[in-house]
């Protein structure tokens, strides 16, 4: 059973670096000129398709690291470094820069009605930081009742991605652009943290391995 310090770390991990209100006007730009309904049901099927992802990667991510020949430890260093550079992005307005460019180019390559998988599901929400932070928090969650609560976790943050993506509208006119900025680089500080800890977490696995407890 993981302890409740776990699942709120897990739970803020992959909020911050899904990040729901970042995603809000971004979706906007995504589905101009839908309906309502229409926006409504490409926001449901992008968010099951995100789920679907982690949910793969949290149950085999680490037998995908096995296969591969990279531990655990190694994993954490090199998934905490790029979080951290994710949270340096989002500190510095990096991040929202490169998401509307990626916005762009997949309007005019794919048809409206694929927007929910490119690049809504893949890689605005599934996307390097959430994948690598859902095989690190897989780590801490070994048993196959601790994994279970991971992807209940998993759950819970994607229903806030999708209630985020239903009212984006309002989230994008309740915080309007200094707002956006500032939760933003909130967010960013709290990853930046959480990428150190996973860093320092897996140089002490590997100092363990070496030295002995």
């Amino acid at each position: 059973m993981a302890t409740m310090e776990g699942l709120i770390n897990a739970f803020t991990t992959l909020l911050v670096t899904t990040d729901p209100p970042g995603l809000a006007p971004i979706f906007l730009a995504l589905t101009a000129g839908m309906t309502q309904a229409q926006r409504r049901q490409t926001a449901l099927r992008g968010t099951l398709i995100g789920f679907v992802i982690l949910t793969v990667f949290a149950v085999t991510g680490a037998g995908i690291l096995s296969l591969l020949g990279i531990s655990l430890p190694a994993f954490r260093i090199a998934g905490g470094l790029l979080l951290f550079f994710i949270a340096f992005e989002m500190i510095f307005e990096k991040r929202q820069e490169r998401k509307e460019k990626t916005t762009e180019v997949a309007i005019t390559r794919d048809h409206i009605h694929n927007l929910a998988v490119f690049p809504l599901a893949i890689p605005l929400i599934s996307g390097p930081g959430s994948i690598s932070a859902t095989i690190l928090l897989a780590g801490n969650f070994p048993t196959p009742l601790e994994r279970a609560q991971l992807i209940a976790v998993i759950g819970l943050v994607f229903v806030a991605i999708l209630a985020a993506l239903v009212i984006a509208d309002r989230i994008d006119r309740y915080l309007g652009q200094t707002g956006r900025a500032i939760l933003t680089r909130l967010l960013g500080v709290l990853l930046a943290a959480l990428a150190v800890q996973f860093v320092i977490d897996g140089f002490r696995a590997i100092m363990t391995v070496y030295t002995g407890p």
